[in-house]
């Protein structure tokens, strides 16, 4: 690439090698992050000794640490070498992911399990902004929708891959078999071609990959613009109360399988997780496709998809926690799922298309921020500490009013936009 940057097809070819890089690094993400959850009961009742409190307390020490990282990694993100932030980070999430198997205390535990986040803090504020700079707007809500389907394929494996070495070999096996592969990923990442900042976008001098705005005062202007930018902001707390709903459920859906439905433990994590692999695929390409289509119809088509779909699955979460017989509550589960999952693509196309292209990494950081805060700290927690109060059947039955304020804000932020004119047509 010294004879300068690459154009047409070569560039092309580029784009899709890193689509297809970071959506396998984006499986081990959620792999990784996820494999907690099948683990919980076996950690429960090992000589850690666990409470429901702080099995929840594993992930939102995860997320705490994610969020916080999360705004200087999007301001390096959109300064420095994107590459190399990507490597960096998919080797300290894998090491620390490794570690946990080695814990001999819940506080080494939870020490290694928020390391995780500094890691995936880097990853997942970078790679959507680096995407968005290989692929032209109307073809990103696909793009993303490709790229999110790692989200419940990594989940679903994570589930899978740690209920079955859990109930083979232990579940400190399990962290180990999760975390080295990411090593070999770090190593793909810094392959990886840094394309100039707004390379697709008609709008805007692209900067060049590496050399972007200064931190500090840029950082902070950016930041102000973004919580000027209202649709930014509806999108965002929309976001937030959708992350508190798949936060809790994700995390607590093996356990209530097992204890509220009496179902076995490795058959719940294996069926559960099957069912993620499915509906997460389908849900999220079938949103990502639909929200690019609609794109020609209005220009909130993203924010209309993610809505709608998400209201939709309010009352099926319901149904799905509520309903005590498996004719029932199975065919809930897959098509809430379904339901959930089709938002993921259109509003991560959505926040990335309402921001200027030299701050994406920074808007990313700051949704990160704030959906984690708002959305996924406090729910496994809140959830556990309802859990032991009452029981984990009554305490996740709040998770469809988290559904509920989601859908209603990401609905109303679409008719504001669509009535206010939104943003610039694609």
């Amino acid at each position: 690439m010294a004879e300068g940057p690459p154009v047409g097809p070569q560039f092309a070819r580029l784009g899709r090698r890193a689509l297809a890089v970071l959506t396998l690094i984006n499986l081990f993400n959620y792999l990784d992050r996820w494999i907690v959850a099948a683990l919980a009961e076996s950690m429960k009742h090992s000589e850690l000794r666990l409470s429901d409190t702080q099995l929840g307390s594993l992930m939102t020490g995860f997320i705490i640490v994610y969020m916080i990282a999360a705004p200087l990694f999007g301001s390096l993100g959109d300064a420095r070498s994107r590459t190399r932030l990507l490597g960096l980070g998919v080797a300290i999430w894998s090491v620390a992911t490794a570690l946990a198997g080695l814990a001999t205390s819940y506080a080494s535990l939870f020490a290694a399990r928020a390391a995780v986040g500094v890691g995936e803090a880097a990853y997942g504020t970078i790679s959507p902004a680096l995407l968005a700079d290989y692929f032209p707007r109307e073809r990103r809500g696909r793009v993303f929708a490709v790229f999110f389907a790692a989200i419940p394929i990594g989940s679903a494996l994570g589930y899978i891959v740690g209920g079955l070495v859990d109930h083979y070999f232990g579940w400190r096996q399990a962290f180990f078999v999760a975390g080295v592969p990411g090593l070999v990923l770090a190593a793909l990442a810094l392959r990886l071609y840094d394309p100039p900042r707004g390379a697709q976008d008609a709008v805007g001098a692209a900067i060049p990959g590496g050399h972007g705005p200064s931190l500090g005062g840029a950082a902070r202007a950016a930041y102000a613009a973004l919580l000027r930018n209202r649709p930014y902001v509806l999108t965002v707390l929309g976001y937030a109360a959708y992350t508190f709903a798949i936060g809790a459920l994700a995390f607590w859906t093996p356990s209530f399988l097992e204890r509220a439905r009496g179902i076995p433990k490795a058959q719940a994590t294996v069926q559960f997780g099957a069912i993620v692999v499915v509906t997460g695929f389908i849900g999220t390409y079938a949103g990502g496709w639909i929200g690019d289509y609609f794109l020609r119809v209005s220009r909130q088509a993203y924010l209309w998809v993610s809505g709608v779909v998400t209201l939709l699955a309010v009352p099926l979460t319901l149904v799905a926690l509520a309903a005590q017989q498996a004719a029932v509550y199975w065919p809930a589960i897959v098509a809430a799922e379904l339901c959930l999952f089709a938002s993921t693509g259109p509003i991560n196309s959505a926040i990335v298309n309402v921001v200027s292209p030299h701050m994406r990494a920074t808007a990313v950081a700051l949704s990160i921020f704030t959906i984690h805060l708002l959305g996924d700290v406090p729910s496994p927690s809140l959830v556990g500490a309802l859990s032991d109060a009452r029981s984990l059947g009554e305490a996740v039955l709040i998770i469809p009013l988290a559904v509920l304020a989601g859908g209603i804000i990401w609905t109303y932020a679409a008719w504001r936009g669509g009535r206010a004119g939104g943003e610039p047509p694609p």
